[in-house]
């Protein structure tokens, strides 16, 4: 690959760079290119056999790699403000052109979602080529074993890892978070935030699927595979979460766009709500003058909006009161308003992202340094920072990395 080697065998030589980028993904790419772009000799780090692995599996391994609608209402965060600072200084308007200056074809597929029309290999190319020509340098196969604060060399740190000693004036960690370990994903960027005195935000799984209570999966796991539009919701008053997606049941639980943006908001007891039929009066029929009162007139009616089998499930399990109208708008009302306690989530193996980690009123806004340590900069998912699906923490790692490396 451009601009790539493998040195994992250690070596007693020691190296000295202006940055040292912890992390080959996205957002330590786009960093790393940004702040060679400004003359600054930076080394990039990553401990896989080969960079941008995460970018490769994303978007069906088409890459959503931006929403054309990224705001800082689109992300989760102690801080809700902190983001917008980072989002302006590089907008999707940004991501686009340079997917477009390297003659990359792309598509909307929904929602303001860009994906790439061939291969997520598109985007990693791209990030090479512009590390390349910025002359960075980059190692994979190589694991850090230590962080610490030197005044050796003229230099503000020294890492250890297992290709040498690595002298370097601003570390930046892009190490990403916990989800998804089986590509490689670690605690590290967090143990060197807390090493350093930086706060936590506790981390958890985000956009993942839900699992259900042993007494709602026997009635719904054995129609794995359907799915339907909703209305999913999650939280009180004006605080709650909605989104309108798809829903999919699976042999677990629940799953689809809808439950994974709710479940970045979902936290352990609380329960979710489910509308089955947005804008929608299923059940009016059964009120027309001479309408047909019955359980199949009910099913009749849910055909029309769930699939089939489950529209039979759903009428077995909430049969109604009575045929009254009163007892009809109850099962109307009903159908909107599903609630469901889930046990638990599928965890960091099926999340998609790492909801909270380094407490942002530890980093300057504008460029992502910690206020207590110069030269240290954390970027991405390892930031409290976490956006929707939809191609939001792809702009986050983006907009992040750029503040970082015009200023690391």
């Amino acid at each position: 690959m451009v601009g790539v080697t493998s040195d994992a065998s250690p070596t007693s030589r020691a190296r000295k760079t202006d940055v040292l980028v912890l992390g080959g993904g996205a957002a330590g790419l786009m960093c790393a290119l940004e702040a060679g772009r400004r003359g600054r000799g930076v080394l990039v780090l990553d401990h896989a056999d080969r960079v941008g692995k995460k970018i490769l599996i994303s978007g069906g391994g088409r890459c959503n790699f931006t929403n054309l609608h990224t705001r800082a209402e689109n992300f989760l965060s102690e801080n809700p403000h902190f983001a917008k600072s980072a989002l302006a200084r590089f907008t999707p308007a940004d991501m686009v052109a340079l997917v477009e200056r390297h003659g990359i074809p792309y598509h909307e597929k929904t929602l303001g979602q860009l994906f790439c029309d061939r291969s997520a290999h598109d985007i990693v190319t791209m990030l090479l080529r512009e590390c390349s020509e910025a002359n960075v340098r980059i190692l994979t196969g190589t694991r850090i074993l230590s962080v610490s604060a030197s005044d050796e060399s003229g230099c503000r740190f020294r890492v250890e890892t297992s290709a040498g000693t690595v002298f370097a004036q601003s570390v930046v960690v892009a190490t990403g978070g916990l989800s998804i370990p089986k590509m490689g994903a670690t605690a590290l960027g967090y143990e060197i935030a807390e090493q350093f005195g930086l706060k936590l935000v506790p981390c958890r799984p985000g956009l993942v699927p839900l699992v259900l209570a042993p007494e709602d999966l026997a009635n719904w796991s054995d129609l794995s595979g359907l799915s339907a539009e909703v209305v999913a919701s999650v939280g009180p008053g004006k605080a709650k979460a909605a989104f309108r997606e798809r829903l999919l049941i699976t042999h677990r639980g629940l799953s689809g766009p809808a439950v994974l943006q709710i479940s970045s908001f979902w936290r352990p007891g609380e329960s979710v709500e489910i509308d089955l039929a947005p804008d929608r009066q299923v059940f009016a029929p059964l009120l027309a003058p001479n309408g047909r009162r019955d359980q199949a007139a009910v099913a009749a009616a849910l055909r029309g909006v769930l699939p089939a089998r489950m529209a039979e499930r759903w009428t077995t399990l909430h049969p109604p009161a009575g045929w009254t109208n009163s007892a009809i708008a109850a099962l109307e009302q009903q159908l909107h308003a599903w609630r469901l306690t889930p046990s638990g989530t599928e965890g960091y193996t099926k999340a998609e992202v790492t909801a909270g980690g380094v407490d942002t009123r530890e980093l300057d806004a504008k460029t992502m340094e910690s206020r207590k340590v110069p030269g240290l900069f954390f970027i991405g998912e390892v930031v409290d920072v976490t956006g929707w699906l939809g191609g939001y923490n792809f702009q986050w790692a983006w907009a992040s990395s750029v503040s970082a490396g015009a200023a690391a």
